[in-house]
């Protein structure tokens, strides 16, 4: 008797859960992919990419610059008075500490615009998610790098990045 209500108890709990499962759906979602294959996302990275670009060749041209002068200043030392070389020598390195505080200014607008536009496409992809969920009755959505294994069937990356697409085609960054 004791071996049949423990039994029965455990079938009872085995059956209770499948049938709770089998009644919830649960999808996957790529969000890299659609933040980088969106349209805007895309045109966002190609922004920042010329943008870093454009500030890397900057910098590296007033970098040589630098050098350039360094070696100069260096080469003229025994010529040059003391003062006169200490004086060159600060004013360098002057131009050293502006040159550094631009790059490093330059490359932390690059960042918070990255950031920003990552925050403003999240945003802009949670009324499509919520509305796609209520309309087809999903339980759970989950991000596709915390999964193992599932069928395509249950993939809605392509489907979101569509409808992000139509809903926000650029993210107009300057």
């Amino acid at each position: 008797m004791k071996y049949f209500v423990k039994s029965f108890v455990v079938t009872f709990f085995l059956l209770f859960c499948t049938n709770s499962f089998a009644e919830q759906k649960i999808v996957v979602l790529d969000l890299t992919y659609v933040l980088n294959n969106s349209k805007a996302g895309k045109g966002a990275q190609d922004f920042l990419k010329k943008s870093f670009n454009s500030n890397s060749k900057k910098f590296s041209d007033m970098e040589k610059k630098l050098k350039k002068e360094e070696a100069d200043l260096l080469a003229k030392k025994s010529v040059l008075s003391k003062e006169e070389y200490t004086k060159k020598a600060d004013s360098l390195r002057k131009q050293v500490i502006d040159y550094q505080s631009q790059r490093r200014s330059a490359l932390d607008k690059i960042a918070t615009q990255r950031r920003e536009s990552r925050e403003k496409l999240i945003k802009e992809l949670q009324p499509i998610l919520e509305a796609y969920i209520k309309e087809n009755n999903i339980s759970l959505v989950i991000d596709k790098k915390q999964i193992l294994g599932g069928g395509p069937g249950n993939d809605i990356t392509n489907f979101i990045t569509e409808k992000l697409d139509k809903t926000l085609p650029s993210l107009n960054l300057k």
